[in-house]
């Protein structure tokens, strides 16, 4: 188990799904000791609505998210270098955080989460994919940094 880091970037294709739910839930578990944020490799969705919904069941509310890139993260002047860790929730997303890499000192790790888009037919069937996914989130949350402290 490691000890939280001061600051940390969750990062998935689209700022849509995994990468948000991160972030809430990681806000929600370990309070405001360590600065979340997330971010897509592209930013062409908005926030999905079942990842709002799948989040409201454990009391983390994403309504308010707005969907950014790594590149528009730079644009508005957020230092990438001055995350000390960046988790990576698609191989596209852990591409691109390794590309940063080469030029800051950063920690990337890769936590392999399911993409519940497009899975399910009915409203229920594609919610219980979106569980699946925040499931698995909290599930690496928890093994990486321990029991919620909040």
């Amino acid at each position: 188990m490691k000890s939280l880091p001061q600051s940390v970037l969750f990062c998935c294709d689209h700022n849509a799904v995994r990468s948000p739910m991160a972030e809430g839930l990681m806000k929600k578990f370990y309070g405001t000791g360590t600065y979340v944020q997330s971010a897509g490799v592209h930013n062409d969705l908005e926030i999905d609505g079942f990842s709002i919904a799948a989040c409201q069941e454990v009391g983390v509310e994403l309504s308010r998210h707005r969907s950014r890139s790594f590149d528009e993260m730079q644009e508005w002047g957020d230092d990438l270098s001055s995350f000390d860790l960046i988790v990576a929730l698609s191989p596209a997303s852990q591409r691109k955080a390794l590309e940063f890499t080469r030029v800051f000192h950063l920690d990337v790790d890769y936590w392999p989460i399911m993409d519940p888009t497009g899975m399910g037919e009915t409203r229920e069937q594609k919610l219980h994919h979106y569980r699946q996914t925040r499931d698995q989130i909290i599930q690496h949350l928890k093994d990486s940094w321990g029991e919620p402290t909040e």
